[in-house]
C-alpha cells in the first residue's frame, strides 16, 4: 500500500484516535520504530529537554519607519523551561528571536501557526530526524501545533530557522519569519572567543516599502519570480537604521547572515582592511582566513573576528557590497534591465550595507587564536562513488526553473535521488544553462554557443538538507574570465557548509556523509523565488 508523506501525517493524527489501526499497522509500527513520538502535534512524554519554547508565527504591527506601522509576519517566543539566556529577542525587529543551545542538549520546540497560510519551519543546517526538518508536506494550518523534539547533535556554529512551505516560502521569510540558532560546544568554549555584548548577530536583508510604509513583495510578477525578489533598502537586524554602536578598543565576533531572498553581497570594509573570517555555516575554521572581500550567498553565514583594539572613540567603518559581474546576459542584469520593477540596488552593484561607529570606548582581553578548531574534512577516498559523483545541473528548461530537468513533487525522488546510510558520497553541482522556451524555443543551452542562449543563466544558492558537506573542488574553466575574476577571491573552501554559491558556468564537488537518519529530506536552491518555482527536490536516505 502507497500513502503518500502528508497522508501519512494526517494517518497518525487519526491513528492516535483510534481510528484505522489495523488497515495502516504496518506503516504505524515502523514510525514508532524511528521515534516513539509518532505524533508531531503531541508532546512525547518520555522525552525530558533541556530547553523547552514555544515559538509562534504572528501577523504583527512594528514600527520601521516614521508614520504608519508596517504589517509584518514574526515569530513571537516564550520560554517555558531553561536557562533565560538562552532565548533573547532583537529590540524592535520583525525578526524572530535569538535561540542558543549546546551540543548534546535536548531541545523542545513547539511550532503554533497563527498565520493566514499553512506554514512549517525548518532548522537550517541543522542535523536533525526527518520528522523535525521542517519537511514542505509537514506544513500546519491555521491553530495547529507542531513539535520539533530532538538532541543537538551539530558542531559550534550559526545556525538559523524559516518558514519551508512551497511556494510560500519567498513570501513568508520577506514578511519578518527568520530567527537565529546559535549553537556552542567545548571546542568553541576553549577558545575564549567573544561573549555576551561582543558576540554579536548581523542579520542582512533587502526590503522595500511602499507610501503607506508597507511591505512590497514581487511587484515586478512573474519576472521577479524568475529573477528573485530584489529589495531596494538594506536592513540590518530587522531595522532600516544601517548602523552598529560599538566601541573602540574591543575585539568582536560578528556573526553574519544573509537573510535576504534572492541577493547576494559582495561584503568589503571601506578602508580596504582584509576581512578576518573565523567560522562558517556548520563549524568554526581551523585558522582565520584573511580575505579581501567575501562572496555571501542567500542563506550563508560567516563569523567575522572584528579588531578595533586599535580604533578610537568617535571612529567609523563602513562595510559595503562591493560590485561584481552577476554573470547574467553579459552583465545586462546589473542594470536592472530584468529585475522587476527595482533598479535603486541592482544585483552586483555598489553600496553602502552599514556603517559602525565607535561612540563609546571600552576593553576586553579576548585574543584570536591562530589556531581553532580542527574540521576533520571527509576523504574523497571513502566516498562510495568516488569515480562516478552523482550530478545535479540547475538550470531552466520551458520558462521553469529545474534539477536535472525535474522540478518539485511532494514524495517523488528520482533513481539518482536514493542514496544509502552511514555512506560517504561526491556529488557535483553544475549550472551550465539551459533552454528557455524548451527544444523548439527561441534560445539554446546557455554553454552551447553563447549569445543568447546565456541569458536565463542565473547564480543558484544551492542548500542540502540534513547534513554539512565540505568542498572538494571548483571548476570555473567554462566561466568567463571577467565575470570570474570579479568575485573569485571571495569563496571559502574550508570548514563544514549546507549553503554553497553555483555561478553561471560554475561546477562545484562537495562530499557528505549521510548519517544517523533515514527518510525524506529535501536539496534546493536558496533564491527564494526560484525554490518557490519548483527548484526544488527529494532525496531519500535508505
Amino acid at each position: 500500500m502507497s500513502i503518500q508523506k502528508h497522508d501519512r501525517r494526517n494517518f497518525i493524527k487519526l491513528g492516535c484516535a483510534g481510528a484505522s489501526i489495523l488497515i495502516a499497522w504496518p506503516l504505524f509500527q515502523s514510525c514508532a520504530n524511528e521515534n516513539k513520538n509518532s505524533d508531531p502535534l503531541r508532546l512525547n512524554p518520555d522525552f525530558k529537554p533541556d530547553l523547552d519554547i514555544k515559538l509562534t508565527a504572528v501577523e504583527r504591527e512594528i514600527s520601521i519607519l516614521e508614520g504608519r506601522k508596517t504589517m509584518c509576519w514574526t515569530f513571537k517566543s516564550e520560554l517555558i523551561l531553561g536557562d533565560s539566556s538562552s532565548l533573547q529577542q532583537i529590540p524592535d525587529s520583525y525578526l524572530g528571536p535569538i535561540i542558543k543551545v549546546n551540543k548534546g542538549q535536548k531541545i523542545r520546540i513547539r511550532f503554533q501557526n497563527e498565520l493566514p497560510q499553512e506554514s512549517i519551519v525548518h532548522w537550517h543546517g541543522m542535523h536533525v530526524p526527518e520528522q523535525y526538518d521542517g519537511h514542505p508536506t509537514d506544513i500546519i494550518s491555521n491553530g495547529q501545533t507542531y513539535v520539533y523534539e530532538y538532541e543537538v547533535m551539530n558542531r559550534a556554529g550559526t545556525y538559523w530557522f524559516h518558514p519551508h512551505p512551497h511556494g510560500n516560502t519567498g513570501e513568508q521569510v520577506y514578511n519578518g519569519l527568520a530567527g537565529l540558532l546559535l549553537v556552542s560546544d567545548k571546542e568553541e568554549e576553549n577558545l575564549n572567543l567573544p561573549t555576551g555584548e561582543f558576540d554579536l548577530p548581523v542579520v542582512i536583508q533587502d526590503r522595500t516599502l511602499d507610501d503607506n510604509n508597507q511591505l512590497v513583495y514581487l511587484d515586478g510578477g512573474r519576472m521577479d519570480r524568475m529573477m528573485g525578489f530584489l529589495g531596494d533598502k538594506i536592513f540590518l537586524n530587522g531595522r532600516p537604521e544601517q548602523e552598529l554602536s560599538l566601541k573602540a578598543g574591543c575585539n568582536y565576533r560578528l556573526r553574519f547572515l544573509n537573510g535576504s531572498n534572492s541577493r547576494i553581497y559582495k561584503l568589503a570594509w571601506d578602508n580596504g582592511e582584509p576581512l578576518k573570517v573565523i567560522g562558517i555555516d556548520g563549524s568554526i575554521l581551523e585558522q582565520p582566513k584573511v580575505m579581501p572581500y567575501v562572496m555571501l550567498a542567500p542563506a550563508k553565514r560567516i563569523d567575522i573576528w572584528l579588531d578595533l583594539k586599535n580604533k578610537k572613540q568617535g571612529d567609523e567603518i563602513e562595510l559595503k557590497s562591493l560590485a561584481f559581474e552577476s554573470g547574467m546576459m553579459g552583465g545586462m542584469m546589473n542594470g536592472g534591465m530584468m529585475n522587476g520593477n527595482n533598479t535603486r540596488l541592482p544585483l552586483g552593484s555598489e553600496y553602502s550595507l552599514f556603517k559602525i561607529k565607535m561612540n563609546e570606548s571600552g576593553s576586553n582581553d579576548f585574543l584570536l587564536p591562530e589556531n581553532l578548531v580542527p574540521y576533520n574534512k571527509l576523504d574523497p577516498t571513502t566516498a562510495v562513488n568516488r569515480n562516478n559523483p552523482r550530478e545535479f545541473n540547475f538550470f531552466m528548461q520551458g520558462m521553469q526553473w529545474t534539477i536535472n530537468g525535474r522540478t518539485w513533487e511532494p514524495t517523488e525522488v528520482a533513481k539518482e535521488e536514493t542514496v544509502k546510510l552511514d555512506t560517504t558520497e561526491i556529488w557535483q553541482l553544475s549550472n551550465k544553462g539551459g533552454k528557455m522556451m524548451g527544444d523548439g524555443g527561441m534560445m539554446g543551452r546557455g554553454n552551447e554557443g553563447g549569445g543568447m542562449g546565456n541569458m536565463m543563466q542565473m547564480p543558484h544558492p544551492i542548500h542540502i538538507h540534513q547534513v554539512q558537506f565540505n568542498i572538494l573542488e571548483y571548476d570555473t574553466s567554462e566561466m568567463d574570465a571577467m565575470f570570474w575574476n570579479s568575485i573569485k577571491d571571495g569563496f571559502i573552501d574550508e570548514g563544514w557548509q549546507d549553503t554553497v554559491l553555483l555561478m553561471p558556468g560554475m561546477k562545484i564537488k562537495i562530499i557528505m556523509r549521510f548519517s544517523d537518519f533515514k527518510g525524506l529530506f529535501v536539496y534546493h536552491c536558496h533564491n527564494l523565488e526560484h525554490e518557490d518555482m519548483g527548484m526544488m527536490r527529494n532525496f531519500k536516505i535508505e
